[in-house]
């Protein structure tokens, strides 16, 4: 059964006669006659009537009648809609994502650039942020998250916002700090963690700032680890400072007073993508997102 099948019939239903269908769909009789027929046989049931002053449907023909219509109008749609993507920008753009999503707002931009740009194949990747990083910079991920500051200068960033970490550690530990000396954290162990993430050198950045070179215990990378094993007396750790006030105010948890550092949240893309139309557009959604008013671009 073909489209043109079914524009001939509810054709002829509507006008009730074969020459004057055929006038209207720029066809001869005998190839709407024929149309007719061969959608007859392949229905098996008979959908018009001759009379002598045309033709009228069966009672099959009525009731095949709407779902024709309803077909036609499907098929409209289909082609309005391919003509609505003409001229779309289409392409794909793999996102490197760290942290916390919430963080990130990765759901409202993400909605956004799916719903304003339906050609645009999304592909969010979870990892590290020096993973997100190299691989922006090798060319591997269009774009991505990065927390701290960018060595590169093959790849801009546009500064998020400036994410607070605190210390914290196990609340049995309450009473291990000497008269609040921050030098006796260097006494205490501490989580240890992988080479590839972030928080790894902002932990090693605060440590050179106290001058302190603690023992390290166990390693990991992911905060909801890292956390869990600060709440269970293992070690301390560099937290996200909402995150350390949550578990504190839950009594899980001590915040060492005192210490309170701040980091960059960047977005990171290469540099030679920066007039890109993919990447201006995922640039020009999340300022949207971010409400940065004039977003400092830092890079080559």
């Amino acid at each position: 059964m073909e489209i043109y099948q079914l524009r001939t019939f509810v054709t002829v239903a509507q006008q009730g006669h074969l020459t004057q269908a055929a006038e209207l769909l720029h066809l001869s009789q005998p190839a709407v006659t024929a149309q007719i027929k061969a959608l007859e046989e392949e229905v098996g049931l008979p959908l018009f009537e001759r009379t002598a002053g045309g033709v009228t449907l069966t009672l099959a023909g009525q009731s095949l009648l709407p779902r024709a219509q309803s077909i036609l109008d499907s098929a409209r749609q289909l082609v309005d809609h391919a003509r609505g993507l003409k001229g779309q920008p289409a392409g794909v753009a793999r996102i490197g994502i760290a942290l916390s999503p919430d963080i990130l707002r990765i759901g409202t931009w993400a909605a956004r650039l799916c719903q304003r740009f339906p050609l645009l194949d999304l592909r969010l990747s979870q990892g590290v942020t020096i993973d997100v990083l190299n691989k922006v910079r090798k060319h591997e991920l269009e774009a991505g998250f990065f927390l701290g500051k960018n060595p590169y200068a093959n790849v801009n960033s546009v500064l998020l916002c400036s994410l607070p970490f605190v210390v914290a550690m196990p609340c049995a530990w309450r009473d291990r700090l000497d008269s609040g000396q921050l030098r006796e954290l260097g006494k205490l162990p501490w989580i240890g963690l992988s080479q590839f993430s972030s928080f790894n050198r902002l932990t090693s950045e605060l440590w050179r700032e106290l001058n302190i070179s603690p023992r390290k215990v166990a390693e990991c990378d992911h905060l909801d680890a890292l956390q869990e094993l600060v709440t269970s007396g293992l070690g301390l750790a560099l937290l996200r400072e909402d995150v350390a006030l949550t578990l504190a105010s839950a009594g899980r948890l001590c915040i060492v007073p005192g210490i309170r550092k701040l980091f960059d949240l960047q977005f990171v893309y290469p540099a030679d993508r920066e007039s890109d139309p993919i990447m201006r557009l995922l640039l020009d959604t999340l300022v949207e997102v971010w409400q940065l008013a004039e977003p400092e671009v830092l890079g080559s």
